[in-house]
């Protein structure tokens, strides 16, 4: 089992996931960060149910960043309720492990 965890964060634009991405891994709180193309989702907000496009920004880090990112990515998110979600890497193979606790400050 690795520390490693990925975290994935639903955002309203390139723009927004590109400017996360950017302070957490100048934070050196995530190795690495991954944008992926836009993903339609659908939810219910106060009652109704609605429809958006959302990027969806992956981050590359250890879990004893998370609450760390978590309040970075809170603070620069413009949701009221930002979906910030920490997955679990069950594995991991022993160089990337290690390049990317080197690129945080694991």
């Amino acid at each position: 089992m690795t520390d490693l965890i990925m975290v994935r964060v639903t955002c309203p634009s390139q723009r927004v996931a590109e400017d996360i991405a950017e302070a957490v891994v100048e934070a050196r709180l995530a190795a690495c960060a991954n944008i992926s193309g836009q993903v339609s989702s659908t939810y219910r907000w106060k009652g109704v149910v609605e429809q958006a496009f959302e990027v969806e920004l992956t981050l590359k880090t250890t879990e004893s960043h998370w609450a760390a990112i978590e309040q970075l990515v809170a603070k620069k998110h413009p949701y009221d309720v930002p979906a910030i979600v920490a997955l679990p890497c069950l594995q991991a193979n022993a160089l990337y492990e290690t390049w990317v606790k080197e690129n945080t400050d694991s």
